[in-house]
C-alpha cells in the first residue's frame, strides 16, 4: 500500500487485502473498524504537516525533520497492518536515519501498524507515550453560521511569533516552523485572535478537498476557558467551509481533557488513536 501524499488515498492505491471478519484491527488498546477513514486522515495529516525528509521501507513512511523536533515530523509511521516481515532489519535501518539527524528513534502506531510490530516492540521493551485521538466532525452551515468572519492573516512572521509566544515555545524553532508552514501544499489559513493587540489565540485551518485540518491549535494559559479558542477555531472553519471543506478533523493529546472537552462540544468524535514509542536508551532492537 502506498500513501504518499502525492499518490491519493482512494482511487489509485492498491487495495489491502481483506480483514478478517468484520475488518476490525486491535491497535492494542481497542478496535477500529473504519480503516478506510483512518488511511484517508493520515494520509491528510502527512499532507498538512509535512516533513522535510520522507524516506519508505515498505509500508513504513519514515519522516525526518532536521528543524523542528515534534514527534510527528520525526517518527516511523508503518501504514500496512499486512507489512510486519523483517522487523529486526528494518528497525534497525531506521534507527540508522535517525541518528543522522540526531533524532530519538520513534514509531507512531496507528491503527494502520501491523499488529507484530507492537508485539515486536513490547518484547524489546519500549516504551509506550503520547497517546493522541483523531477526531472529525460533519462541517455544515449550522455549525458556523454563528462564527465570526475572520481573514487568515497573510504575515506568517506574525503567526509564528504569536504561536512562539502563545505556547511558551523556543524561539529558535521560528525556522523550522517557518519550513514546516511553507511546505504545506493544501491551501493553509492562519489565524491570531488578539485583544488589545496581545495574541491569545491560534490556529492553521488546511483546506484539503473537503477536508479542513486543524493545526497548532493554542490558546494563552491565563485566557483559557473563556470561549477564545472556540472563537478562534469557528472562524477557522467557516473560512474552510466557505471554500468548500465539509468535514473537519484534528488530533489532539487525550489527556488534554479540557481540549478533548471543547471539541465534543464543538460536535467532533473519535475516530481512532495512535502512540508513540521508543526503545530503551541504547538498545535498539
Amino acid at each position: 500500500m502506498d500513501l504518499r501524499p502525492d499518490q491519493g488515498i482512494c482511487r489509485h492505491q492498491r487495495r489491502l487485502p481483506k480483514l478478517k471478519l468484520d475488518g476490525r484491527v486491535n491497535t492494542g488498546s481497542r478496535p477500529v473498524k473504519d480503516l478506510a477513514s483512518v488511511r484517508r486522515l493520515e494520509a491528510a495529516g502527512f499532507r498538512a504537516w509535512p516533513a522535510t525528509s520522507v524516506h519508505y521501507d515498505g509500508a513504513w513512511a519514515v519522516r525526518l525533520t532536521g528543524g523542528h523536533p515534534a514527534r510527528r515530523l520525526n517518527s516511523v509511521n508503518p501504514l500496512d497492518p499486512f507489512d510486519d516481515a523483517g522487523l529486526t532489519e528494518r528497525i534497525a535501518r531506521a534507527a540508522r536515519r535517525f541518528a543522522a539527524y540526531g533524532r530519538p528513534l520513534t514509531f507512531r502506531i496507528s491503527p494502520l501498524a501491523a499488529p507484530a510490530i507492537s508485539a515486536h516492540l513490547d518484547a524489546a521493551g519500549w516504551s509506550r507515550f503520547g497517546e493522541s485521538l483523531v477526531m472529525r466532525a460533519p462541517l455544515c452551515d449550522a455549525m458556523v453560521r454563528e462564527a465570526i468572519h475572520h481573514i487568515p492573516l497573510k504575515d506568517m512572521g506574525r503567526f509564528i511569533s504569536a504561536a512562539i509566544a502563545i505556547r511558551s515555545l523556543d524561539p529558535a524553532l521560528r525556522p523550522g516552523l517557518s519550513e514546516i508552514i511553507s511546505s504545506i501544499q493544501p491551501q493553509a489559513g492562519l489565524f491570531v485572535l488578539e485583544e488589545g493587540g496581545t495574541p491569545i489565540s491560534t490556529a492553521i485551518c488546511v483546506h484539503d478537498a473537503d477536508l479542513a485540518g486543524l493545526f497548532e491549535v493554542a490558546t494563552q494559559e491565563s485566557q483559557r476557558g473563556q470561549g477564545y479558542g472556540r472563537r478562534t477555531l469557528l472562524s477557522a472553519l467557516k473560512w474552510a467551509h466557505t471554500h468548500g471543506a465539509r468535514e473537519a478533523w484534528l488530533q489532539v493529546e487525550a489527556d488534554n481533557g479540557r481540549a478533548v472537552g471543547l471539541y465534543r462540544s464543538m460536535g467532533f468524535s473519535e475516530v481512532y488513536r495512535y502512540h508513540y514509542r521508543q526503545p530503551p536508551e541504547g538498545d535498539v532492537r
